[in-house]
């Protein structure tokens, strides 16, 4: 199910928040701090959205840590960023099954150490069973990526005569997406001044609202959240039809 079966007009809270988390480093700059000291501050922010999407009653949000792309920074960052990841990843453990959330990562994860890759089927299979919202983490994550895995599985299924060729559409592709059992986002949002999507979600994001702000991640807070969300409550989400048309549904 998609949010367009489900919410015809941009009222009330989003179902599915995904965010790329953006100005650590520019953060640090500006402080003349060391680079990784604001991935570190970032980390705190992190708590506090998370913590409030759960609050609020989201059912998802999805969280783009590191993308396909990251790989082209400096060795040194990108190392202290694992390092981060994996000391991150075992420490918000009780925190998530204190809220009931369950975690999952979305990504590539060949490129990722032994250790870590356990360390992430170790923290889904914990959290695996709780019913509260669903954090989803992008690690080593492209849109791309995501559409060329999802074209794979079907063209083996094709093989092992489980699909036939002349089926495949969106509808039928759409299964082997990632977070396919997830609504799709109802709100985007980017921090730090930037105005794209940067390969992130591109099958799923494709009626999300977007929101871009100037405020850099580490002090993206609580209230930050809300604002975005109140711009998503005001806008009118038509899926393809006319605005009088929506307002007829919504008052049927």
């Amino acid at each position: 199910m998609t949010s367009a079966d489900t919410q015809e007009t941009g009222q009330g809270l989003p179902r599915h928040v995904a965010i790329i988390m953006d100005g650590n480093g520019r953060w640090a700059k500006q402080r003349r701090l060391p680079r990784p000291l604001g991935h570190r501050e970032g980390v705190k922010s992190l708590r506090r959205v998370v913590q409030h999407g759960i609050d609020r009653g989201l059912e998802a949000m999805t969280l783009f840590a590191f993308s396909s792309e990251n790989w082209r920074r400096p060795a040194l960052e990108v190392k202290l960023l694992m390092e981060l990841f994996s000391v991150v990843l075992r420490s918000e453990i009780k925190r998530l099954m204190d809220n009931n959330a369950r975690l999952r990562f979305i990504g590539d994860r060949s490129a990722f150490s032994s250790r870590l890759c356990e360390s992430m089927r170790l923290a889904e299979e914990t959290t695996g069973r709780n019913t509260g919202m669903t954090l989803v983490i992008a690690a080593n994550y492209g849109g791309r990526w995501d559409i060329a895995q999802a074209a794979r599985r079907a063209a083996l299924d094709v093989v092992a005569g489980r699909l036939a060729a002349e089926d495949i559409t969106a509808e039928t592709l759409s299964p082997y997406m990632s977070l396919a059992d997830l609504p799709e986002p109802d709100l985007f949002i980017r921090t730090g001044g930037e105005e794209r999507i940067s390969n992130f979600l591109l099958w799923q994001m494709a009626y999300t609202e977007f929101y871009f702000t100037e405020c850099l991640w580490p002090d993206f807070d609580e209230a930050a959240l809300d604002t975005a969300m109140l711009s998503f409550a005001g806008r009118q989400r038509r899926f393809g039809r006319t605005g009088d048309q929506v307002e007829q549904r919504g008052g049927a």
